[in-house]
């Protein structure tokens, strides 16, 4: 029993551990860019490092069980290394023209964008008759409304005296930031991101080999943000990485960030569907609150709590949504090998 309860609760506890990865990942790319690094070589290097050390580690684990990789596979997965590697610079260059705040509060976007393009391509069941439809539909809206609380309303503060404008979690305001243009390229690349789980789900389904995918996945964006950066960029200089903030960023990003959270994500697709790890892109900002709250002394404020307290609602309310319609599809699944059973057993006598 314990041991059954350890294994339908690893999802949650990876996707827990993903959305606190890309929080912190977003705190210490803000502050390497704000130091010099260019958000292009923070991809570009992130993602060639954790290529490195994802083939040798995938190939060793997946030796055993590693099903042909064709053509077919390997294109597919360079078509969604183009949504990796949008989503990686319109993330990045939207963090430096905005702040990590923002940034996070865009992927309260994700479940939207994930849910509709999972009904368009059929990985969602939809019939509104269900209270299951209704409590996974109603649910996405109110968890997504939550984490838009908690970033755009404070109210009164609660604990810790506010920071002063010159303080270290304010390094991501300046009066030269184009928050319009932030805004809206984080919009899009919170569009790549629920495109991107719509076609992993795709990939998985065809070889269910997490880590080999998430390796060419890597290769694959490191070219593609490669060839960006030198059109883009014209300047040999900032293949230079001059701070030390800006190597521990992409050591962090290429370990933690890239390699471990994207097999730990893949790994969630895999299992639960692709709506289940975009509805956890909200809890970002929610951890993103209370990193800075404990270790930045960042002022914490009611309007955070509310907003934590309805995305945990909405939250939970997909959840039951998702199990209810599980827990139908096992029962039916039981009936009819029951039922087959049946007929096997009357055909012999």
């Amino acid at each position: 029993m314990a041991t059954t309860w350890i294994r339908r609760s690893l999802p949650y506890a990876g996707m827990v551990s993903a959305v606190v990865t890309i929080a912190i990942n977003q705190i210490t790319s803000k502050m390497a860019m704000s130091n010099g690094t260019s958000f292009y070589i923070l991809s570009v290097y992130s993602n060639a490092f954790a290529a490195l050390l994802l083939f040798p580690t995938a190939y060793l684990f997946h030796r055993s069980k590693r099903p042909p990789l064709s053509f077919s596979v390997l294109w597919r997965i360079f078509f969604l290394a183009s949504f990796g590697c949008f989503s990686d610079m319109t993330s990045y260059s939207g963090v430096n023209y905005s702040s990590p705040t923002l940034s996070t509060a865009m992927l309260n976007l994700v479940p939207a964008f994930a849910y509709i393009l999972a009904i368009i391509f059929r990985l969602e069941k939809v019939d509104f008759r269900r209270l299951s439809t209704m409590a996974k539909s109603l649910g996405t809206v109110v968890s997504i409304s939550g984490a838009f609380v908690v970033t755009f309303y404070n109210g009164p503060a609660i604990l810790n005296t506010p920071l002063t404008s010159g303080s270290l979690t304010h390094l991501s305001l300046s009066s030269t930031q184009n928050w319009v243009l932030g805004g809206f390229l984080l919009a899009s690349g919170a569009f790549a991101v629920a495109s991107w789980c719509i076609l992993q789900a795709f990939i998985l389904k065809m070889y269910p080999a997490e880590m080999i995918v998430v390796a060419f996945y890597c290769l694959f964006v490191t070219i593609q943000s490669s060839v960006v950066t030198l059109i883009a960029v014209r300047d040999a200089s900032i293949w230079r990485i001059d701070t030390r903030i800006g190597l521990y960023a992409i050591l962090f990003s290429a370990i933690i960030n890239i390699a471990c959270r994207l097999y730990v994500t893949s790994w969630c697709i895999w299992k639960k569907g692709p709506l289940f790890v975009a509805l956890f892109k909200p809890l970002a900002i929610v951890v993103a609150v209370i990193i800075g709250v404990i270790f930045m002394k960042e002022t914490l404020y009611l309007g955070s709590l509310v907003g934590a307290f309805v995305l945990v609602v909405g939250f939970y309310a997909v959840i039951w949504g998702k199990s209810k319609e599980e827990k139908i599809n096992n029962d039916t699944q039981s009936s009819n090998y029951q039922a087959l059973l049946l007929h096997e057993n009357t055909e012999q006598v």
